[in-house]
C-alpha cells in the first residue's frame, strides 16, 4: 500500500481575504480572460466599481459619473455621499464589510455581499480610493490588496462622493487589453437603467430620458420591426417589446440596474406571460414558439435583496420580488397581464401586425415541420457515425462540471483533414472541440431557415451548437471560427459569418461569435522563435534576431504542427471578437457582401486591393 501524505495540524491553513481572492478569482469575478470577450473579468472589475456609484444615484444621491478607461487604468468618480471617512480603508480591504448590510440604507442595491470593491483592490497591481465628506477627504493606496499609503484626513474644496482608480493585474489578466464597444455598451446600459443620470465616459456624455425604449431602439433595426416598440413602465418593472423580421428571440434583462446576461426568473416570467396574455388577447391557442419568435425585448426589475447565482451576477436566482413580496413570476405575469393587455387594446393597428407576424410564423413553422423531423433523424445518425464533431467533456448543460471550465468551453469551426486534425491533436480536451466543415458552406443569404435542415453542414452544426431552439441550451461559452489566412479561408469565413447573421444573429449580438488569429509567420535561430502576426512583427523579429534568421510563412493552419498549435489556442489564444455597432443593419450588410455583385461591391472591393497593394510595397522597402 502506497504511503500516505501526512495530514496533520499543519496542513491546514487559513488564507486571507486578498490570497483567497487572488487563489480563487473565479469565485469572484467569473472567467479571467484578456478582455476578448464581453464578460471577461477586466470588465466585471470596472462593473464592481460603477455599481457602487449607480447604488448611490438610486438612493438619491448623485446625477454625475465620471468614467475614465486608457489601455490599463481604470478611475470611477461619483458625486454621492462619499464612503464615511473613517472607514475608508475597511471597505475596500475587509471582506463582508460595507454599508448594503444596512437595509434602511441600501434597499434596492445591486451588491449586498460586500466583495466586490475588495475583488478589485486584491486584483489590481495599483488601487486607489478616496472619499470626499464634508470639506474632508481621505485616501488609501493598494497594490494587490496590501495597503501602501494610508493618508491622514486633510481638507478639501472636492463636491461629496468617492473617486475609485486602479490598473488590473497583468499577471492574472494576462495580455488583456480593453475593446471600446465592450465598454460602450456597459456605459449605455448604465444610462437606459437610470433616467436622469449622466455618464461622462472618455470624453463622450451618456444620457437617456425613455429608459429601455431607447435601449431597444439602440440595439435594433427599427427599419426590421413590425410595429413600433411597445414601452411600459410600472413600479419596480418596465419593459419593452416589438417583434422584428430576423430569427431567433432577443432578449435583454435587468435587475436593479445589473444586466442578467444569462437571463434568470424575471426573464423566465417574462417570456411565459408573453405567451399568457396573447392566447388571451386573441383567444386563440397558439404554439408558444410562434408567439416568441422574433420578439425583440427588454425588461427591468428592482428586488429587495436579489439573490444571484454568481458573484458575477449574471443570472437572477430569486424566486421572490422581496421578503414579504409576490413570487417573480406572479409579479411580472400580473404587469404584462394588465398593461400589455390594455396597451393592445388601445392601440389595434399593432395588435393587427403582431397577429400578422404570430400567423407568418405559424406557416414558416408547419412549412419546414416534416423537413426539420428528417433533418434530425440525419443529424442524430451523423453525430454517431461521423468524426465531424470532435467535443470536449465539459458543457453547460453538465451540472457537476466546473464553473471556471464552463465558462472557458469552445468550439473551433474548420475546414479539411490537415487543419481539423492540427487542431484536434493539441486542444484541451476538457473545453474544447472541434467541428469540422467539408467544403465551402452554402451561401444562404436571401434564403428562408428551411435551408439550414436542408443542408446537411449547416443542419449538422446548429445540432453541435444545440442552437435549434434558441441560446438556452447552447453548448460552448465561444464559437471561433478557425479559417486558413488566404483568400479561401476568409470566403469560408464569410459564409460562416452569414450563415450566424442570418439565422442566429443573437448569438453575434450576445458576443460568442470569435476569429481565431493564428500567426502569419515563424522567424527564428537558434536561441529564440519569434511568432509574428503582422508584417510589421515580423520586420521586428528580423531587427531583433539578425543574422539572417528562418523565416516561415504559415499559409495555412494545417501546416502547424500539433506542438506548435498548442501555443496559439492555449492561454495566450488570441480572438478577434465580431461585434456589430450600433449602425451595423444586419440586412443591408449582408446584401452588400453576399448579394448580387453590384457595382459599389466592386469599387469596394478596388479600393481595398488598391490599400492591400501600398501595404505589400511599404513592407518591402
Amino acid at each position: 500500500m502506497a504511503e500516505t501524505a501526512n495530514y496533520t495540524e499543519d496542513s491546514i491553513r487559513s488564507l486571507d481575504w486578498k490570497e483567497h481572492i487572488r487563489l480563487r478569482p473565479g469565485m469572484y469575478i467569473g472567467k479571467l480572460g484578456d478582455g476578448s470577450a464581453m464578460d471577461d473579468g477586466i470588465y466585471v472589475l470596472v462593473k464592481e466599481v460603477i455599481d457602487n456609484c449607480i447604488d448611490e444615484h438610486m438612493m438619491g444621491f448623485g446625477k454625475t459619473i465620471n468614467v475614465k478607461v486608457g489601455d490599463h487604468k481604470v478611475e470611477v468618480r461619483d458625486f454621492g455621499r462619499g464612503i464615511p471617512l473613517g472607514k475608508v480603508v475597511d471597505c475596500v480591504s475587509k471582506i463582508n464589510t460595507g454599508g448594503k448590510y444596512d437595509s434602511g440604507a441600501f434597499q434596492k442595491s445591486v451588491g449586498l455581499n460586500g466583495v466586490g470593491t475588495k475583488a478589485v483592490n486584491a486584483l489590481s497591481t495599483y488601487f486607489k480610493v478616496q472619499a470626499f465628506r464634508e470639506g474632508e477627504t481621505k485616501m488609501a493606496e493598494f497594490s494587490q490588496g496590501e495597503i501602501t499609503n494610508d493618508a491622514k484626513v486633510t481638507k478639501t474644496s472636492e463636491r461629496n462622493g468617492t473617486l475609485i482608480s486602479f490598473e488590473p493585474d497583468n499577471t492574472v489578466f494576462k495580455n488583456y487589453h480593453f475593446i471600446p464597444e465592450y465598454l460602450d455598451n456597459l456605459i449605455w446600459n448604465y444610462a437606459f437603467l437610470n433616467a436622469g443620470l449622466t455618464i461622462n465616459f472618455n470624453g463622450k456624455k451618456y444620457h437617456s430620458e425613455n429608459g429601455l425604449l431607447d435601449l431597444l431602439k439602440r440595439k435594433t433595426d427599427e427599419e426590421s420591426l413590425r410595429y413600433p416598440i411597445i414601452h411600459l413602465r410600472g413600479n419596480d418593472i418596465e419593459l419593452a417589446l416589438s417583434h422584428s423580421n430576423q430569427y431567433g428571440e432577443e432578449y435583454y434583462s435587468f435587475v436593479n440596474g445589473q444586466y442578467t446576461t444569462q437571463g434568470g426568473t424575471h426573464l423566465a416570467a417574462l417570456r411565459e406571460a408573453i405567451v399568457r396574455c396573447i392566447r388571451d388577447f386573441y383567444k386563440k391557442d397558439f404554439d408558444a414558439t410562434d408567439i416568441r419568435a422574433s420578439v425583440v425585448g427588454a425588461i427591468a426589475v428592482r428586488v429587495q435583496e436579489p439573490v444571484f447565482e454568481s458573484q458575477t451576477k449574471t443570472k437572477l436566482g430569486s424566486q421572490n420580488v422581496g421578503p414579504d413580496g409576490p413570487t417573480m413570476r406572479t409579479f411580472v405575469n400580473d404587469f404584462v397581464k394588465k398593461e400589455l393587455d390594455d396597451y393592445l387594446h388601445k392601440n389595434s393597428e399593432v395588435a393587427d401586425a403582431l397577429l400578422k407576424r404570430i400567423l407568418q410564423s405559424e406557416r414558416e413553422r408547419k412549412e419546414i415541420a416534416g423537413i426539420k423531423k428528417l433533418a434530425n433523424e440525419r443529424a442524430k445518425k451523423a453525430n454517431l457515425h461521423n468524426k465531424k464533431l470532435r467535443d470536449c467533456r465539459i458543457h453547460f448543460d453538465d451540472k457537476r462540471g466546473d464553473e471556471d471550465k464552463k465558462n472557458n468551453t469552445m468550439i473551433f469551426i474548420t475546414e479539411g483533414d490537415s487543419a481539423s486534425g492540427s487542431i484536434t491533436k493539441s486542444r484541451n480536451v476538457q473545453t474544447q472541440a472541434v467541428f469540422s466543415l467539408r467544403g465551402k458552406p452554402f451561401n444562404c443569404f436571401g434564403h428562408t431557415k428551411k435551408v439550414v435542415y436542408e443542408n446537411e453542414e449547416f443542419n449538422l452544426l446548429q445540432h453541435a451548437l444545440n442552437i435549434e431552439d434558441g441560446l438556452d441550451g447552447l453548448r460552448y461559452r465561444k464559437i471561433i471560427i478557425a479559417t486558413d489566412a488566404d483568400v479561401d479561408g476568409m470566403h469560408i469565413r464569410l459564409l460562416l459569418l452569414t450563415y450566424f447573421l442570418q439565422f442566429f444573429p443573437d448569438l453575434v449580438k450576445n458576443g460568442h461569435i470569435y476569429i481565431l488569429e493564428t500567426p502569419l509567420f515563424r522567424v527564428r535561430n537558434k536561441k529564440k522563435t519569434i511568432y509574428c502576426y503582422t508584417e510589421a512583427e515580423k520586420q521586428a523579429a528580423m531587427a531583433e534576431l539578425g543574422a539572417k534568421p528562418e523565416i516561415t510563412r504559415f499559409k495555412g493552419l494545417g501546416e502547424i504542427s500539433p506542438d506548435e498549435f498548442g501555443k496559439f489556442i492555449g492561454e495566450d489564444i488570441k480572438l478577434e471578437p465580431i461585434i456589430l455597432n450600433k449602425e451595423t443593419k444586419i440586412n443591408d450588410l449582408l446584401k452588400f457582401y453576399m448579394g448580387k455583385n453590384t457595382p459599389d461591391r466592386q469599387q469596394f472591393i478596388i479600393e481595398k486591393l488598391r490599400v492591400e497593394k501600398d501595404l505589400v510595397e511599404e513592407a518591402d522597402q
